[in-house]
C-alpha cells in the first residue's frame, strides 16, 4: 500500500492532508523522516506520527466490484485472483465472505474478521443474496413458481430452498437465493432447461454493490453495512 494511502486509512485524514503532513516531516518510516507519498508500506514497516506508531486497529471489511476472469481465491495457477485488486496491508491475511465463479461479476465482500464472514457463508443464517441474470433462452412465466416451490438440482437429494424469481425481460431476470450451493444459479436454471449466459450479484443481505464501484474497484464499508451481519 502507498504511504499516503496508509496514512488516510490510519488516520482518517484526505490524500491531500496526507501530503501536507509528509511535507511537514511529520512522518517517520523505520526511523527515517519520509516525504514519499509513494512509498510502499508493508507488515514489516514501522510508520510513526510525531513519534506516534501508526498500525490498523481492529478487523478490516471491504466490498468489491469483481470483475469477470478473477477468482475468489489466494492462488490459482490459471487466472488472477481477486487480492490482486487490493491496494491494502497485508492483503494474504483477507479472506472472501461468500465466492463467486471466475466468469460471475458483481458484489463481494472481503475481510480478515472469521466470525463475521461466518454469518454470511453458514447456512445456519439465512443470508439472501440477488443476482442479475441474463439467459439464452426466453424465461416462462411458470419458472417463478418452480422457483418458489424449490428446485431438484442434479446430484442433490434435497430441493433447493425457495427462491424468488422477478422478469426483467424476455432473457434476463433477478433471482434471490438464501444458500450458496454449488454454481447453484447456473444449476437452477440448467435445471429447468435454460442457459445463464451472464450471472452478477448485486446485493448480499441489505448490503447493496455501491454503483459507483467499477470492475475491479473497491471501497470499506460503512458502520451501518458490517453492523447489519452482526448479532
Amino acid at each position: 500500500m502507498r504511504l499516503d494511502k496508509f496514512l488516510c486509512t490510519t488516520l482518517g485524514i484526505t490524500r491531500r492532508e496526507a501530503a501536507k503532513v509528509l511535507k511537514d516531516k511529520r512522518i517517520e518510516v523505520n526511523g527515517e523522516i519520509t516525504k514519499s507519498i509513494a512509498l510502499k508500506i508493508t507488515d514489516d514497516c514501522d510508520v510513526e506520527f510525531d513519534g506516534r506508531p501508526l498500525r490498523f486497529e481492529g478487523p478490516r471489511y471491504y466490498m468489491l466490484n469483481k470483475p469477470q476472469g478473477f477468482v475468489c481465491s489466494h492462488v490459482d495457477d490459471h487466472n488472477p485472483t481477486v487480492f490482486v485488486l487490493l491496494d491494502i496491508v497485508s492483503p494474504e491475511k483477507m479472506h472472501v465472505a461468500g465466492r463467486l465463479d471466475g466468469d460471475t461479476t458483481g458484489l463481494v465482500l472481503l475481510t480478515d474478521d472469521g466470525q463475521w464472514s461466518h454469518r454470511i457463508t453458514s447456512p445456519r443464517h439465512v443470508c439472501e443474496k440477488v443476482y442479475y441474470v441474463e439467459l439464452a433462452d426466453p424465461l416462462p412465466e411458470e419458472t417463478i413458481a418452480h422457483f418458489a416451490e424449490g428446485v431438484q438440482l442434479r446430484g442433490e437429494k434435497e430441493l433447493t430452498r425457495p427462491a424468488k424469481l422477478e422478469i426483467l425481460g424476455e432473457r434476463e431476470a433477478l433471482i434471490t437465493i438464501s444458500e450458496g450451493k454449488y454454481h447453484q444459479v447456473k444449476r437452477m436454471f440448467a435445471a429447468v432447461g435454460n442457459k445463464v449466459v451472464a450471472l452478477h450479484r448485486e446485493k448480499i443481505g441489505s448490503v447493496e454493490l455501491d454503483e459507483e464501484l467499477e470492475p475491479g474497484e473497491y471501497r470499506q464499508l460503512t458502520a451501518e453495512e458490517i453492523a447489519a451481519f452482526m448479532p
